[in-house]
């Protein structure tokens, strides 16, 4: 097949979880024999990556016209060129608007709607009620919607009578033996908690880094990991700390960023919007001791093999897995990497992808 991915910032993926899906999925079906092209916002040195053709149009550098600026002009591209696919799958649902041009011209699409990201705090009226209009027309305009989680899903057939392909995110399990990130940041293996998000309110780095701050019986230190492009205040915030045990060097990716999660004492999800996480599943797959805010999409995910904690709690929660016996804590790492392992397979996923691109 001839694919398109319309809707990412693209690859090598270096911002959030649809980039790793995005770099994930592409470069599987690439390496299964598929054509595939990655429609990118930011250049690339060369005109491919790991055998994925990148196709770079530019965008609207706005918190607002970011994403559907990028998304209006790829589509606009891939009509034009609409001899060279056999089909596209886009992401997020605020591009759902743009999924029936394709169609027109003989392309079939699936799009990723991703969570409910109206919820997100960082957007205005305007950005949640175009989140809401792409939900409506994420049931009218693609050929196929795809779920990331059960509960997206579920909310789209009791909301919308809307049918939809679940397909989970993926998690690469391997852990890394290098140690130069940790190195550079001063941490020590197994000595340090671990946040890795963009710095946006609706992930609650504010809150990880408050209840740690509580936890002043603890040498270990915690690691804040993310950035954001346009949450300058609230990233100010979060850095407004005086505890020198917290560490935070902005984003870190690919080796730098499994070498985190490979050696961590415990791993920290506090995010409370969207589906499945691809931080959560892979610091799992790593076998990280887990606490997750408990929501119903991180809970699918977690299921026994992690610690929820609330708002509330959470410095709470952090000395009961200091108090914990080591016995305790490899029963959670171990149940953490075996659930990855059994549902959240990338090969499983892409092979779930080629089959509903395939149908389409």
């Amino acid at each position: 097949m001839r694919i398109a991915l319309v809707g990412t910032r693209g690859i090598p993926a270096n911002y959030g979880g649809f980039e790793t899906f995005a770099e994930e999925l592409s470069t599987r079906l690439a390496a299964r024999g598929h054509d595939v092209t990655v429609y990118c916002r930011q250049r690339h040195p060369e005109p491919t990556f790991r055998g994925v053709r990148l196709a770079y149009l530019p965008t609207v550098r706005h918190k607002y016209f970011d994403t559907v600026a990028h998304s209006f002009l790829s589509t606009l591209h891939l009509v034009w060129h609409a001899r060279r696919f056999d089909v596209a799958l886009y992401c997020n649902a605020a591009n759902a608007i743009f999924t029936w041009m394709p169609r027109v011209v003989g392309i079939p699409v699936a799009l990723n709607v991703d969570g409910l990201e109206r919820n997100r705090k960082k957007w205005n009226k305007l950005g949640q009620w175009w989140y809401l209009a792409g939900e409506r027309l994420s049931t009218l305009c693609p050929n196929a919607i795809v779920s990331d989680a059960g509960k997206i899903e579920e909310y789209f057939r009791e909301r919308y009578n809307a049918p939809s392909t679940f397909i989970p995110y993926g998690a690469d399990p391997q852990r890394v033996a290098t140690r130069a990130v940790l190195d550079r940041l001063g941490l020590e293996p197994g000595r340090y908690f671990l946040y890795v998000s963009r710095l946006e309110p609706e992930n609650n780095a504010l809150l990880v880094r408050k209840a740690f701050e509580q936890v002043v019986e603890t040498p270990l230190r915690l690691a804040l990991i993310g950035d954001a492009p346009y949450a300058a205040d609230y990233i100010a915030r979060v850095r407004s700390t005086q505890d020198a045990r917290i560490v935070m060097p902005g984003g870190i990716y690919g080796e730098g960023y499994r070498e985190l999660t490979s050696h961590s004492f415990a791993y920290i999800h506090a995010t409370e919007v969207g589906g499945t996480h691809p931080a959560l599943i892979e610091s799992m797959g790593r076998g990280a001791l887990t606490l997750y805010l408990d929501t119903p999409e991180n809970a699918e995910v977690a299921g026994d093999a992690a610690i929820p904690f609330t708002h509330a709690n959470l410095a709470d929660k952090l000395r009961e897995v200091l108090r914990m016996s080591d016995a305790e804590r490899d029963g959670y790492r171990q149940r953490a990497a075996r659930r990855v392992a059994e549902r959240y397979s990338w090969d499983a996923v892409t092979t779930s992808y080629e089959r509903l691109l395939g149908s389409l």
